[in-house]
C-alpha cells in the first residue's frame, strides 16, 4: 500500500482547486476513521496504534497526526461516526412509541444494538470515552438526541430547563448499561428493562 508523500499539505491548495481538496480530505479523513473502526472492531483500543491505522487507510503518518493529533482524537471520530449512524436513523425512521420515556428507550437500544454488534468496538470506545480528557460533544449530541425524541422534534425548550438535566442523566444510565452488558453482566433484555424503569422515573414531567 502506497502513502501520501509527508510533504503534502492540504492547506496551500489554489481558490480554483478549494472544492476538489475539500472532498479530498474528507474522504481521506473518513478512510482513517473507518480504518481505526476496523482495528478496534477486532483487537479494542489497543489495535489502533497510529502506524497501523495510517497503513491500513492508505496515508503517511504525518498526514494521520494532521488530522488526529493523538489516539484519543481518533476514538472520538469513530465514536462521532457511529453517532452519525444513529442520528440519520432517528431521523429515517422517528421512534414510534406513545410516550416519551417509551421513545427516548428506543433511541437507546437502537444504539445498544448498533454497538453490540461489534463488542471490540463498543468495549473500546466506552472505556475510552470515559477514560478520556479530550473534549467532545459526543454526550450533547446524544442528550439532544434523546430530547428531540421525549420533547418533539419542533421542542424549543431553554437551556436552563431541567428536563435537559434529567435526559442528560438517562444518557449516563445507559452507560453504564453498556458496562453491564460488555461485561457479560446483563443481557440487553435485562438492560432495556432497567432503562424502561429508569426514564419513566426522570421523564414523568414531559
Amino acid at each position: 500500500m502506497t502513502a501520501e508523500p509527508t510533504t503534502t499539505d492540504d492547506s496551500t491548495a489554489g481558490a480554483g482547486r478549494q472544492g476538489g481538496r475539500s472532498r479530498s480530505q474528507l474522504q481521506r479523513r473518513r478512510r482513517i476513521v473507518q480504518a481505526a473502526a476496523a482495528l478496534a472492531s477486532r483487537g479494542g483500543v489497543e489495535a489502533m496504534q497510529m502506524r497501523t491505522v495510517a497503513e491500513r487507510a492508505g496515508v503517511a503518518l504525518g498526514t494521520l497526526y494532521r488530522y488526529f493529533p493523538s489516539k484519543m482524537d481518533l476514538v472520538v471520530a469513530v465514536v462521532s461516526e457511529e453517532l452519525d449512524l444513529l442520528e440519520g436513523s432517528v431521523e429515517r425512521r422517528p421512534p414510534r412509541t406513545d410516550s416519551p420515556p417509551g421513545r427516548t428507550v428506543e433511541v437507546l437500544m437502537r444504539a445498544t444494538r448498533g454497538l453490540m454488534r461489534e463488542p471490540e468496538l463498543a468495549d473500546a470506545l466506552i472505556r475510552s470515552l470515559l477514560l478520556s480528557d479530550v473534549r467532545t460533544d459526543i454526550g450533547d449530541r446524544l442528550a439532544a438526541l434523546l430530547l428531540r425524541a421525549a420533547a418533539g422534534p419542533d421542542a424549543d425548550l431553554p437551556e436552563d430547563d431541567p428536563r435537559r438535566i434529567v435526559v442528560r442523566a438517562l444518557t449516563s444510565v445507559w452507560t453504564m448499561e453498556m458496562i453491564e452488558m460488555l461485561r457479560g453482566r446483563a443481557t440487553p433484555e435485562e438492560s432495556q428493562s432497567r432503562l424502561e424503569i429508569a426514564a419513566a422515573r426522570l421523564l414523568h414531567d414531559f
